[in-house]
């Protein structure tokens, strides 16, 4: 083997290292993401000292089944690259997504299912991190 060949194989065998994001960046970027779609009415919560099941609360209203469907199809295959998601429930009827990352839980909701079930109310006492102003202006798509 010459040493230009052997240089060549060094190249193509070196591991591609995975970019990670931390629970606060991957919470952020799911309302970035979020938002792209048109998602509106976007709140972040850190549940970290209030609740053991995640580090942040990322919360959503859609006002379409199609609509949060796109909204986790762009969250899901966006954040592929730092790690995939542990669970997506309620997908395929698109009402009410929850996507679990572990340490950061995603609900897409529609409107009236969102007013119904509160979560805003439920996790009211967990701090709201502050969102760029143009996301959280975010109000229906007529306001787009």
């Amino acid at each position: 083997m010459t040493v230009k060949t052997a240089v060549k194989t060094v190249k193509k065998s070196k591991p591609v290292e995975k970019t990670t994001l931390t629970a606060i960046e991957r919470a952020l970027k799911c309302a970035e993401l979020a938002y792209d779609k048109k998602g509106y009415d976007i709140c972040v919560r850190d549940i970290a000292r209030v609740s053991s099941i995640a580090d942040y609360l990322v919360i959503i209203s859609g006002s379409s089944d199609k609509q949060n469907q796109a909204i986790s199809d762009n969250i899901r295959t966006s954040l592929k690259k730092f790690g995939k998601v542990n669970d997506i429930e309620g997908a395929k009827d698109g009402k009410w997504i929850v996507m679990d990352y572990g340490d950061v839980l995603v609900h897409i909701f529609h409107d009236q299912i969102r007013r119904y079930y509160d979560l805003d109310g439920v996790w009211g006492m967990a701090p709201e991190l502050e969102l760029p102003p143009e996301i959280k202006a975010a109000r229906k798509e007529s306001d787009f």
